[in-house]
């Protein structure tokens, strides 16, 4: 997140002439934090499944390949995006008010 964040506004200064506002910044905060999200939703499944230990039928998992080669076999490569929508938007908006907050301070 963070080096596209750094040069998200290092670019957008190098189109408009000058350094980005605390505004300008805080948008690429939300647009690289919901990028990230994005790209690490599928570890975040897998981290969530072995938080929870087992799966719906109470067979513990051991570890993350198993996590992962039993959600292929069982439920297919979508699951791993499962929660990618409301995970991208509440890290953006959160991406936004930090970025934008520590631009300001």
């Amino acid at each position: 997140q963070f080096p596209l964040y750094e040069r998200l506004k290092v670019e957008w200064a190098k189109l408009q002439g000058f350094e980005t506002s605390p505004l300008q910044a805080a948008t690429c905060g939300s647009f690289s934090g919901g990028v990230a999200a994005a790209f690490t939703t599928p570890l975040d499944v897998v981290k969530t499944r072995l938080m929870l230990g087992s799966d719906k039928n109470g067979v513990k998992y051991y570890g993350a390949n198993d996590v992962i080669g039993r959600i292929l076999k069982e439920e297919g490569t979508s699951v791993f995006l499962s929660g990618i929508q409301p995970r991208v938007m509440w890290i953006s908006i959160g991406g936004f008010v930090f970025f934008g907050a520590y631009e300001s301070y």
